[in-house]
């Protein structure tokens, strides 16, 4: 009885086709963003609530600890790096007193590694959420510069006072404090601080960025969260990378630092220019060998106790600020 009608009817078997379609179209594109949304979700951190007070706490106790546990165990490697650095001509390296200076570091060391990570978390999430997801790298370098800059004021007179102490000009962080304000004045203190910012700038920044990358890439490939033996070799990769690529600023850092009231160098350019002249470009490269080695495996245990750290902390939360897992987000 209905069949007439409809056949005399093509503009309603139209419609019908027509509003379909469209709805199929519509689940269609629907399915197809589902995944790239979630992707950025991820990327940006939008799975969990943010808040600065609690990424800087966090990242401050997790930065911290994980300072000091990798300054403890990887001290004697810097100093021979940094009297490596320090010989000029074919002087021997002495191989004894490789832990000088460790305590009076691992004060500096303490506040200069919370401050880091403690600028760098909450800053990394904000920058995550403003810029586009094929951003993400400038997000993290932008954050390991930030936290480099934080904690720099901390961290320059650390290295200061620890590289006289490697290479023997003092006895002890107090008088090697002491002495150096008397004789250079509070600048002393503070002196090459522009090659550390030349260095260690590059470096954070470098190195986070290479880091989270990698981890980002790696946690999409493998649908699931990190665990500690993974961070730690991504981690390693990272710093040793770094570490090689950033061995001349080093050089150039060290020798400046080093230097006291003698002032043989007048600045960044005139370092460069002399240790070329006097001793070939070669010597940019000196200490790069157990930098590499240094940088590595301290990559490894920083980034393997930083992450450790944060996942105890997170765990402390109230249920309603804890991330979601990543294999829930899938």
């Amino acid at each position: 009885m209905n069949e007439k009608p409809l056949k005399k009817c093509p503009e309603i078997w139209d419609f019908i086709y027509r509003s379909v379609s469209k709805y199929a179209l519509t689940l269609k594109m629907h399915s197809s963003q589902k995944e790239p949304n979630k992707v950025a979700s991820f990327i940006a951190g939008e799975n969990k609530p943010s808040d600065f007070l609690r990424d800087f706490y966090e990242g401050f106790i997790a930065g911290g600890f994980a300072g000091v546990v990798v300054e403890a165990a990887l001290y004697p490697i810097d100093t021979i790096k940094t009297r490596l650095q320090a010989r000029q001509g074919g002087g021997k390296i002495i191989l004894e007193g490789l832990y000088s200076g460790l305590a009076g570091n691992l004060a500096g060391v303490l506040p200069a590694s919370a401050i880091f990570v403690g600028v760098y978390e909450p800053t990394k999430q904000k920058l995550l959420k403003s810029f586009p997801e094929n951003l993400s790298a400038v997000a993290h370098l932008t954050a390991g510069a930030i936290g480099g800059a934080a904690s720099s004021l901390v961290r320059v007179p650390t290295e200061v006072v620890k590289q006289r102490l490697q290479t023997g000009q003092f006895a002890s962080a107090p008088d090697a404090v002491r002495l150096i304000v008397a004789k250079e004045g509070f600048k002393g203190l503070y002196v090459g601080y522009g090659s550390f910012l030349l260095r260690d700038l590059p470096f954070d920044a470098i190195q986070f960025c290479i880091y989270e990358q990698i981890r980002i890439g790696y946690r999409l490939a493998a649908r699931r969260d990190l665990n500690d033996p993974e961070n730690a070799i991504i981690g390693a990769f990272a710093g040793a990378i770094t570490g090689a690529i950033t061995t001349p600023l080093d050089v150039i850092k060290t020798r400046l630092m080093i230097q006291g009231s003698a002032n043989q160098y007048k600045g960044i350019c005139d370092c460069v220019r002399t240790i070329v002249k006097e001793e070939g470009t070669h010597a940019l490269l000196k200490g790069i060998g157990p930098r590499v080695l240094w940088i590595g495996i301290g990559g490894s245990i920083f980034f393997g106790v930083l992450e450790r750290t944060k996942q105890i902390l997170a765990q402390k939360r109230p249920p309603s600020q804890n991330s979601i897992p990543f294999k829930d987000q899938l």
